[in-house]
């Protein structure tokens, strides 16, 4: 795989779409003991967990990979975290799960499938609502874990217990711990100079433990031939980093329930009892509607001899007794401008991040995210890496409140309402062509990737479970892969996972967007199509009539390439004999049909020039067929 401008391609020339899934929802949590969020002892003894067997056990391995391929999922963004590597204490690296690792890759190289490493995160960590770095990254900071939830500086599944609040978990990033360690790792030296950790500034000492352990990961892997790429960091935030009123909320995802400013949050952590303002987001924004007692009991977060690193830069004071903002500005600004984070911080990261893994072996893509819904970092043509923006998009008004109508939707970018099925896709399409503009004006016309979109399977009040009726949910999917389509976008789905049940989803914070749950594929009328997975030439235009089973593709053939334009075709769409009508292709053109492969390859020997091909499910075929699990 190599790139080529805006577009990805392979060693014959070919033009590839890459097409997969996000592997799995729970490597997010260990494997031993059963890390599953809502396990009220799951925090308990982090230095001695495994996440070896996230996201399958290795004898599961052939069966999910070969079952991934069968579906054209044959890109698969693969998740793992710093925890999971570096759980026992800095320098220390789990060699056994490494060497699971390996043992599933050889695996999926033999099933066709290629992967890119995703070194996940949200909110920080497990102990701050999400998961990521190791729980030593805060304890070298003084913080006491067991006093996260108490102090208002985490809101965790496991602390808080069933029913888990939807979608509360991303609030933690304007919390305390998780605010206070982004800004921290990006920002330390600019913000908190006189922090330290191991007689080092907290942001040199956390980046390079990070690096090291990713770079640790790339050598122990860099003979698995599957592996074509690895993420910088999912979903990287800002923290405080940016803030103009430490007495407001800004940099937030959502605001839902109990959400503190960041003098709410300093206070609370330091043992004042305050109280955070609740909100509640409606269709005309976040509004508060009463107020929370938080850490009623005085506790503070540090033990004795810490405390809170923005204490000490002077951005606050309790001196008297009643908190204070004494640097109103402080996040605001860096090296005497206005600050912006994607460029200033995140940026000088990912390049880091780059040189380090470069140095550790061969060549690879890297696959690079701004703050989600918010700043992508610049970035110019000549700087040479082999770089894919790897943006996320999601329908909001679905994910967060789990609940869809095809006729109704809320933009993500702007938040107006959309009516009508036919605007609602032309809404996804246009926004995901956002992500596309701003790549190809600011990005140096680097390629796209929609790491993250999905849906949430107990969305309507789980009716679906209740009665087996996938129908809605197949129907949104399908709007989502019809946007997805129109803007000719690599993808992963959000998500695979392997151990999803009913009960329990994805096993984390409530989460719940497995396209296989309970051994089996769900919805997939919505998901399972077909797609062009590599061009002889310049793909043009995609659409996929799942109703109708008609697809049509065209694209600007390329005499000079010798090889076959490669479309993923499923009998359960088109049938095992679709008709076929090719247009403006030369009188040598020949193509074939591998039901069998689920392949349909068109050779256009050596003719250059836009062709359409349309593939259509023969009259009296049945819609659906078996479907292959």
């Amino acid at each position: 795989m190599k790139i080529d401008r805006s577009f990805v391609k392979d060693d014959m020339g070919r033009t590839l779409l890459l097409r997969g899934c996000n592997l799995g929802g729970d490597s997010k949590f260990p494997a031993v003991p059963e890390g599953a969020t809502w396990h009220r002892d799951s925090l308990k003894n982090p230095e001695t967990v495994s996440f070896a067997g996230r996201p399958f056990p290795e004898e599961e391995a052939e069966t999910h990979f070969r079952r991934l391929a069968r579906w054209g999922m044959t890109f698969v963004r693969f998740t793992i975290t710093w925890e999971a590597l570096e759980h026992a204490g800095p320098g220390i690296y789990d060699e056994a799960y490494l060497a699971y690792l390996r043992k599933i890759f050889n695996i999926a190289k033999d099933q066709g499938i290629g992967i890119f490493i995703d070194p996940h995160q949200d909110v920080w960590s497990r102990w701050t609502g999400g998961d990521g770095a190791p729980v030593w990254t805060m304890e070298k900071l003084g913080i006491i874990p067991e006093n996260l939830d108490e102090c208002g500086a985490a809101f965790t599944h496991q602390h808080y217990g069933d029913p888990f609040p939807r979608m509360i978990w991303p609030t933690n990033y304007n919390r305390y711990a998780a605010a206070t360690m982004f800004t921290l790792f990006f920002g330390g030296r600019t913000y908190a100079p006189e922090t330290e950790i191991d007689n080092e500034n907290a942001q040199d000492c956390l980046q390079e433990r990070y690096l090291s352990a990713m770079r640790h990961c790339y050598r122990r892997l860099k003979n698995c031939t599957a592996i074509v790429g690895w993420g910088t960091m999912n979903e990287p935030h800002p923290g405080f980093i940016g803030y103009k009123n430490l007495e407001g909320l800004e940099n937030y995802p959502v605001a839902a329930g109990p959400v503190p400013s960041p003098l709410l949050a300093m206070a609370a952590a330091s043992g004042h009892s305050v109280e955070f303002p609740v909100y509640v987001t409606g269709i005309n924004g976040p509004k508060v509607t009463k107020k929370q007692a938080v850490n009623p009991q005085g506790l503070s977060l540090f033990r004795e001899g810490y405390g809170c690193p923005w204490k000490k830069a002077g951005v606050w004071t309790d001196e008297g007794g009643s908190p204070r903002i004494l640097k109103p500005g402080h996040f605001s600004e860096a090296g005497g401008k206005p600050v912006r984070f994607a460029d200033d911080f995140l940026k000088p990261f990912m390049k880091r991040f780059i040189d380090r893994m470069e140095e550790a072996g061969r060549n690879t893509v890297f696959f690079i995210e701004g703050v989600p819904h918010g700043e992508h970092p610049s970035w110019e043509k000549e700087e040479t890496a082999p770089v894919v923006n790897a943006f996320h998009w999601y329908d909001g008004a679905t994910l967060y409140m789990k609940f869809f109508r095809p006729w109704f939707s809320f933009r993500a970018d702007t938040g107006k309402m959309v009516l009508g099925r036919k605007n609602a896709v032309k809404s996804f399409s246009d926004q995901l062509r956002g992500g596309l503009e701003w790549t190809r004006n600011r990005m140096g016309e680097m390629p796209c990737l929609l790491g993250e979109f999905g849906l949430p399977f107990d969305m309507n009040g789980k009716k679906a479970f209740r009665t087996g009726d996938y129908r809605l949910h197949e129907e949104a999917l399908a709007m989502y892969y019809e946007a997805v389509d129109d803007q000719l976008l690599h993808s992963t789905i959000w998500n695979y996972t392997a151990s999803n049940t009913h009960e329990h989803g994805d096993g984390w914070n409530g989460e719940d967007l497995s396209i296989f749950s309970d051994g089996k594929g769900r919805a997939w009328k919505g998901w399972l199509r077909p797609y062009p997975m590599a061009t002889a030439g310049t793909p043009r235009s995609f659409f996929w009539d799942r109703k109708k089973g008609r697809c049509v593709f065209t694209f600007l053939a390329d005499g000079t390439i010798d090889a076959e334009t490669e479309l993923f075709m499923p009998p359960e769409c088109l049938g095992t004999d679709p008709a076929v009508t090719v247009a403006g292709a030369g009188p040598d053109t020949v193509w074939n049909c591998d039901p069998e492969a689920r392949r349909f390859f068109i050779n256009h020997r050596g003719f250059s020039g836009e062709i359409t091909l349309t593939l259509e499910r023969q009259p009296g075929t049945p819609k659906g067929g078996a479907f292959c699990e």
